[in-house]
């Protein structure tokens, strides 16, 4: 790599503090890659550039008074629209909000200030953020840099598309659905997904809700899993109300060498096809990491019905995200849920039962939860993290004709839902495990693959320190083909 714009921000972090390169310049190498790329890519969707080159002056100016801002002083960094920051649209995708403005910062994005950001735009979405696309009518589509034929990944779809093309150093994401993980994993950058509740998400809403919601949960994007680790102790911690009376004390990683790691590999399940192909890159890489020292296996699970974890998830995650939808939407389901034959089984009737979950159902369900949360405590007793994919494949081409519970993607020959691909994000998201994803060897297609690496809850250090290990010994970040440079 030539272009300093391509480099990992703790690098570059480094490389301002040394005085090799100035904020104001690297701001502007993000921003030439912003004009030679963004049209075609249609990542960053909003910018605020005289702002943006004023912090990064304040930066420079401040640097030769020997001022030191934080972790991230002068690295250009973009936002998920669905962020707020202060006179930026905040609009998920919806047309009803396109002319909304926020007054004030997130937590997330004055946490990111405070460690010395500078942040110039705001980087696209799906509507609602429901979507494994990022693509809606205020904003239009964000391509794939592999393949412009094909989708980034969602919601964090134009999170991941600026990052790997060297238009940002630093990215924040959400995660209900694999939001942080599948953007990473289609466009071969880095994301972790915290434990949940560690991030605060007061700012990052329609509406000005201030609970935090089921599942969600906000993290960093990047183009090295050092960055994530930098970025995780920059976001997490308490909001100010709890602030008061907690703090936030991850663990140390269990095991900081390769032949330490207790690693469980899970590739396949019943519940969703995955390509095949994907399922030997991890296969390969287990055996890597066993050769390399580490115990192995192949076998080792929680004490869990797997199908039945999958239809928690679903419960939880439809009983939730139909919550926020307009009336007119909820009322398309509710007639749905009337038309439904009773004896109807299959991923569409689950979507449709739980899209109007009484209140008893609802707690029933997170019982259930419960019981599988402590399942995986147990299991990692014995085990430090598990392997798995992502989704079901690499990248798909874009798909914007069929409602997305309707839609169908090739997975080893054969047409598959969609949504099913949701088990490998759901099956561990939904009991606030944490999840860092990072780069494997391409797919023979020459699309991006990424391994997932799941670990306790609150072991989001140890499943970094894997991530770490496993890019500093197998590689990690490569530009996609025509943006090396």
């Amino acid at each position: 790599m030539t272009d300093i714009a391509l480099e990992p921000a703790h690098r570059l972090a480094r490389r301002i503090k040394a005085k090799e390169i100035g904020c104001t310049e690297l701001l502007e190498a993000c921003l030439s890659r912003l004009e030679r790329f963004n049209p075609t890519l249609n990542a960053v969707i909003w910018q605020d550039l005289e702002q943006a080159r004023s912090r990064a002056q304040e930066a420079d100016a401040a640097l030769a008074r020997g001022e030191d801002w934080g972790p991230l002083m002068g690295i250009p960094t973009t936002i998920k629209e669905s962020y707020d920051f202060a006179g930026a649209p905040t609009t998920w995708g919806i047309p009803a909000y396109a002319d909304t403005r926020a007054a004030a910062h997130s937590v997330a994005t004055q946490r990111l200030l405070d460690a010395g950001a500078v942040i110039y735009g705001k980087t696209n979405v799906p509507l609602y953020l429901s979507d494994w696309q990022s693509y809606n009518t205020i904003y239009g589509t964000t391509n794939n840099p592999w393949d412009l034929s094909r989708t980034p990944g969602g919601s964090s779809g134009g999170s991941a598309v600026a990052l790997a093309t060297g238009m940002t150093a630093m990215e924040i994401g959400s995660d209900i659905g694999a939001s942080i993980r599948n953007p990473a994993h289609y466009n071969g950058v880095c994301g972790h997904k915290p434990t949940h509740n560690i991030v605060p998400l007061r700012g990052h809403t329609t509406g000005g809700s201030l609970s935090h919601p089921d599942i969600s949960v906000g993290g960093p994007l990047a183009r090295s899993v050092t960055d994530l680790e930098i970025a995780l102790d920059v976001l997490a911690g308490p909001d100010e109300i709890e602030a008061a009376g907690w703090r936030l004390e991850l663990p140390a990683p269990r095991a900081t060498a390769i032949k330490d790691f207790r690693v469980a590999v899970m590739v396949d399940d019943a519940c969703v096809a995955t390509d095949r192909e994907y399922q030997q890159k991890i296969l390969d890489l287990a055996k890597a990491l066993e050769k390399a020292g580490a115990t192995v296996s192949l076998t080792a699970r929680p004490e869990i019905d797997m199908a039945r974890a999958f239809w928690v998830y679903i419960r939880l995650l439809r009983a939730f995200t139909m919550g926020r939808l307009p009336d007119e939407d909820r009322a398309i389901w509710a007639q749905r849920l009337a038309a439904l034959d009773p004896s109807a089984e299959g991923r569409f009737a689950d979507v449709v039962r739980a899209s109007h979950l009484s209140h008893k159902d609802w707690l029933d369900v997170h019982e259930e939860r419960e019981q599988h949360r402590w399942a995986w405590h147990r299991f990692f007793q014995d085990w430090d993290v598990l392997l798995s994919p992502v989704a079901a494949g690499p990248a798909f081409p874009h798909d914007q004709e069929v409602e997305r519970i309707f839609r169908t993607i090739e997975v080893n020959g054969a047409q598959e839902n969609t949504t099913d691909q949701l088990f490998w994000a759901g099956l561990f998201g939904v009991v606030s495990l944490p999840s860092t994803v990072c780069p494997l060897p391409l797919h023979s297609s020459g699309l991006p693959l990424g391994l997932q690496i799941v670990g306790p809850q609150f072991g989001d250090r140890t499943t970094l320190a894997l991530g770490k290990l496993i890019e500093a010994t197998f590689g990690g970040y490569r530009p996609p083909p025509g943006y090396e440079g």
